[in-house]
């Protein structure tokens, strides 16, 4: 038998205005979530080369999103079974997902950023610092795109700050440029998701295992999509 997690109701959540709008937030990023899944992973059809800034932080952002939201909502699917959908009509585990997304956003967009700027200016010449006020622009932006669907319950300044800090012992050279330097978002995922602990303990592997074969597509995408000159001479241009 499956069980979910117990949380004591945010102090947020106080008036029937508070649930409509958390209902309607994640009942549309179950509805998107489930139109990309059903298209094949939607994201396929974009094409265009990474050759800015600007791109490189949308690609970030919008594949940090999907991979957080798919994997939050496949491993509490899995582990409550059949009693999914009437689990809605619970404002704590409402609550309890809402902030589970956010998290679990910001630590997937930390593990893509890093990976981005350390392959995009990997032969750039350009310095340490010079890379991480890079990341650090691009995670900020990821996180303000998705302001419209924070929660009080998550502060964004204190995400900045928890990723300036892992900026610090970055080793862009060697660590940035590997698949486990995906290590952030498994972690979240088991921490922040609404089951008990006790029952995550089994999970670990098999969920940890699930968010790293996730990113492996990313990846991909991504090193085909790269136009590494380009977006150095961006970074170079914006720097004069």
């Amino acid at each position: 038998m499956f069980y979910i997690s117990t949380f004591s109701t945010p102090n947020w959540l106080n008036s029937a205005k508070d649930l409509r709008n958390l209902s309607n937030t994640l009942l549309g990023r179950m509805v998107t979530l489930s139109r990309l899944i059903a298209s094949g992973f939607a994201f396929r059809s974009d094409s265009f080369p990474l050759d800015d800034i600007e791109k490189l932080e949308k690609f970030v952002a919008s594949r940090a999103a999907f991979v957080s939201q798919k994997k939050l909502f496949g491993y509490l699917k899995e582990r409550i079974g059949t009693r999914w959908p009437s689990m809605f009509e619970d404002e704590v585990f409402r609550s309890s997902i809402a902030i589970a997304s956010m998290q679990v956003f910001a630590a997937s967009l930390s593990d893509l950023t890093i990976h981005a700027v350390a392959h995009a200016l990997a032969d750039s010449g350009e310095p340490d610092e010079i890379k991480a006020e890079v990341a650090l622009a691009c995670y900020s932006q990821g996180l303000r795109s998705n302001e419209t669907e924070a929660v009080k319950e998550f502060a964004s300044d204190e995400a900045i700050a928890k990723f300036a800090e892992r900026l610090e012992g970055t080793d862009w050279n060697f660590g940035a440029l590997l698949p486990e330097n995906f290590n952030r978002s498994p972690a979240a995922l088991l921490k922040w998701a609404p089951i008990a602990q006790r029952h995550k303990k089994y999970d670990a592997e098999i969920v940890e295992n699930s968010v790293k074969f996730a990113w492996v597509d990313i990846r991909e995408q991504f090193a085909r999509r790269l136009d590494a000159d380009a977006v150095a001479r961006a970074v170079r241009a914006n720097k004069s």
